[in-house]
């Protein structure tokens, strides 16, 4: 791996772990094993590490909005992979989600497109919800689905900050990304088939904090 990129790699787990704010350009220098001079010969600020996440930050969610649901397949598979894709970025970027406080305002990158990201990840949801009320799964009217996608966006994107103002535990390993997915769930459950809230929350239940079922995505959610 370049120097860079592992620079860039190393950087996004220890946010992570510990908190954009709570790294600082020697504990990072130290972490990869390199002097600072050679940190800053790929990086000249903390903010240009920054930067270069949420370059990769934003690659990932165009490829996670890409998605859609298959016209001939399961929509509870084609929306647990859609959840999982989702978990993924938790993962990945999980100080992203988690500490805007420690850091200010987000990159440019992020500034600039969080609203049409949102916008359209409330569309996504909304594509992937009409499909379970096509397929008979879900009561729940037309007119009211674009508010439906917008909640459940709402609870996923601030979740882990929610957790985080509320003194919860938002480490890796504190459940804090399940509890998240299991509260999306209850705004439209009681919506749902009965055999359906069983497959989706058997899914959840099986994905442990690092954002896996069961240690990888599965193929077809138990049924």
């Amino acid at each position: 791996m370049k120097t860079r990129d592992r620079i860039i790699l190393e950087a996004r787990n220890l946010y992570n772990q510990r908190g954009f704010g709570n790294v600082s350009s020697a504990t990072l220098a130290e972490h990869l094993g390199v002097a600072e001079g050679n940190l800053w010969y790929h990086f000249k600020t903390k903010r240009a590490i920054l930067h270069a996440i949420s370059e990769q930050f934003a690659q990932d969610i165009e490829k996670r909005l890409s998605r859609a649901p298959a016209g001939n397949a399961d929509i509870v598979d084609e929306y647990v992979a859609l959840l999982q894709a989702i978990i993924d970025e938790f993962r990945e970027y999980r100080f992203l989600y988690r500490d805007q406080a420690d850091y200010g305002e987000h990159d440019e990158i992020v500034r600039q497109g969080v609203r049409g990201w949102t916008e359209r990840t409330h569309r996504q949801f909304q594509t992937y919800l009409r499909g379970f009320v096509e397929a008979g799964l879900l009561d729940w009217p037309e007119e009211r689905l674009a508010d439906l996608a917008i909640n459940v966006t709402i609870i996923l994107r601030y979740g882990l900050e929610y957790f985080r103002e509320m003194g919860e535990p938002i480490e890796v390993g504190g459940g804090a990304i399940r509890k998240t997915l299991m509260r999306h769930l209850t705004l439209f459950e009681y919506r749902l088939l009965p055999e359906t809230v069983i497959r989706l929350r058997r899914y959840i239940d099986q994905m442990d904090d690092a954002g896996t079922a069961l240690g990888k995505t599965p193929e077809k959610v138990l049924e």
